[in-house]
């Protein structure tokens, strides 16, 4: 696995796109998240269909022609220098397919940042562009508006991403060690629902594979691990990153499978690597050749996130 192409940091002033490619998205939260952007001298633009909501099925944010539309023209607009993802919850699968990747490809690189349901487009950005991309707070997310750590981790990783190139963690290592690899990954269960769709990758060969979920019971992580691991995902693994399993049972019991699954992997662990849905998220590059050290919690980039 080869590191991807790295999009150009952001400076003041620059425009960013805000897109839902998901589920609705409260206007409230919104325009908070728009005002924190604009305290950065960002120059935030809401996309047409950001607050559109379903007209049967309430928790997609518009039909998915919209939301396809929507990320398609940010992308290929000029003047956008980023896009940034209002909020996940579903629907990234339903128009992952209905973008011109030609066209989006032609537009050139461009920084991209979302998580959740959002690993959807982190993978297609990955196999599709070769482009990396940022697994971090979303504009109306409520880790994003209300958390001083949250923001300013991704607010250095997009200004100054050299001050960021040390990931620090407060966590442990499951399996100790040190290895070295392509940062990817992302929402647990939504990398076990793209194996086997067109352009998923087929494995994490070569990776660093960030992994975190939300509101799963044990026994379903069980499965999504199960199938990754059935599928020859792991196989060739360097190492993984685990990050919040927010609303999920008791992490002793989390912890107690997650152990059981990727303990035998042969390759280091680390966990409560703080990314994810849990308070204070930091923003993790995917597509970034870096060396994690599990037993320090740090994950330490080649090069800085962003050029």
């Amino acid at each position: 696995m080869r590191p991807l192409v790295r999009p150009s940091r952001l400076a003041p002033g620059a425009r960013v796109a805000v897109v839902a490619p998901s589920g609705p998205v409260p206007e409230e939260r919104l325009q908070a998240g728009l005002d924190v952007l604009r305290g950065w001298d960002l120059d935030p633009v809401v996309a047409p269909h950001v607050l559109d909501r379903h007209e049967e099925f309430g928790y997609l944010a518009g039909r998915d022609a919209d939301r396809a539309a929507d990320l398609q023209s940010a992308w290929c607009d000029p003047s956008v220098d980023a896009v940034l993802c209002a909020r996940g919850g579903y629907g990234a699968q339903r128009m992952v397919d209905l973008l011109d990747w030609e066209a989006m490809r032609a537009a050139g690189p461009k920084v991209f940042v979302g998580f959740s349901d959002i690993t959807v487009l982190h993978e297609a950005f990955a196999t599709r562009l070769g482009l990396s991309s940022l697994h971090g707070p979303m504009a109306a997310g409520v880790d994003f508006i209300k958390n001083a750590r949250a923001q300013e981790h991704l607010r250095a990783t997009l200004f100054e991403p050299e001050s960021v190139r040390t990931i620090t963690s407060t966590g442990s290592a499951l399996v100790p060690g040190r290895a070295r690899g392509v940062t990817l990954g992302g929402c647990l269960c939504l990398l076990a629902a793209e194996a086997g769709t067109p352009h998923a990758r087929t494995s994490a060969r070569g990776g660093l594979l960030c992994l975190e979920d939300v509101g799963e019971e044990t026994y379903r992580l069980d499965r999504y691990l199960t199938q990754l691991l059935r599928a020859g995902f792991l196989d060739g693994v360097r190492g993984v990153l685990l990050g919040s399993w927010q609303e999920c049972e008791p992490y002793e019991r989390v912890r107690a499978l997650l152990l059981d699954r990727l303990g035998g992997l042969g390759v280091p662990v680390a966990q409560e690597f703080g990314f994810g849905h849990g308070e204070g998220a930091l923003t993790i590059p995917f597509g970034a050749s870096a060396q994690l050290d599990a037993e320090a919690g740090t994950l330490t980039l080649d090069e800085p996130a962003l050029r």
